[in-house]
């Protein structure tokens, strides 16, 4: 029984390493792209017609589209704004949820308005209602932004909802109640810090999904401007020239933006682990 116990333990050691070990290879990729941005000068990505359309090299290891651009700064700018609208986005839509979902645990009528809220919102495509919030707002960041934050609430409300309703039935909130405790005190002291860990990572697994739907609706036209190098805006100047058999300007962002998500995705799931082994 003794040598079953520490073979437990050992294995819960091995696993929390590994855990640890993958938070921080992928935080260190996530910064290498946040501070690329920062280091890559509008003289990196001028147009130079002397080294247009060159194929993937030790040069331009992405290679160089029509304008002689090269292809690697101008994936990492991409993937960098991508980041930054993705980070903003997600900012707004968890403190939505938080708000709904503690405006929820007021009383059942509340209830009923952010369930039906949920319901409304989970009925209707998400790339759909992106899109018609960002043409209402004229396109642009901020058009992007704020329809993707109003599209990306409803899944963590729920959870948190849930979440709550367990924490609300629990002994020590209900003695805290007997004892006069106001609701802001109860918020503050027994639903947040319970909350927190569901809310973090919440968070970070709304980035894959952001950066996806903010690349789809920039790539059908309704997103970022065309002046902005956003990896939609990329892919979709360059769907023209795949025929002429410039396969680097689609391959290299598309497998950019699909590995940044997958990252967003290992990086959100072991969070999770690491913060409930269970």
């Amino acid at each position: 029984m003794k040598n079953h116990s520490i073979t437990i333990g050992l294995g819960n050691t091995v696993h929390r390493k590994r855990v640890l070990m993958k938070l921080t290879v992928t935080a260190l990729l996530f910064l290498i792209i946040a501070f690329s941005g920062f280091l890559i000068g509008d003289e990196q990505i001028e147009a130079n017609m002397s080294e247009k359309n060159l194929s993937p090299s030790v040069e331009h290891l992405f290679g160089t589209d029509w304008l002689g651009r090269d292809m690697f700064y101008r994936t990492f700018l991409g993937l960098h704004l991508s980041l930054q609208v993705g980070l903003l986005a997600a900012t707004i839509s968890t403190l939505i949820a938080l708000i709904f979902s503690l405006l929820s645990s007021i009383n059942k009528f509340f209830d009923a308005i952010v369930t039906g809220l949920i319901d409304l919102f989970l009925s209707i495509p998400h790339l759909v209602a992106l899109i018609l919030i960002a043409f209402v707002l004229g396109g642009g960041v901020k058009g992007v932004v704020v329809g993707i934050a109003l599209t990306h609430w409803p899944s963590l409300t729920r959870v948190l909802r849930a979440e709550l309703m367990q924490i609300k039935s629990a002994e020590y909130v209900q003695i805290s109640k007997k004892l006069g405790k106001s609701r802001m005190w109860i918020i503050r002291r027994h639903f947040l810090p319970q909350l927190m860990p569901q809310l973090f990572v919440g968070f970070i697994l709304l980035f894959p999904h952001a950066i996806l739907h903010e690349s789809a609706v920039t790539f059908l036209g309704f997103g970022l401007s065309p002046e902005q190098p956003a990896i939609g805006i990329i892919l979709s100047e360059s769907m023209k020239y795949l025929t002429t058999g410039m396969w680097w300007l689609v391959l290299f962002p598309g497998l950019s933006l699909i590995s940044m998500v997958v990252m967003f995705d290992v990086l959100g799931n072991n969070l999770r682990k690491l913060l409930n082994p269970n």
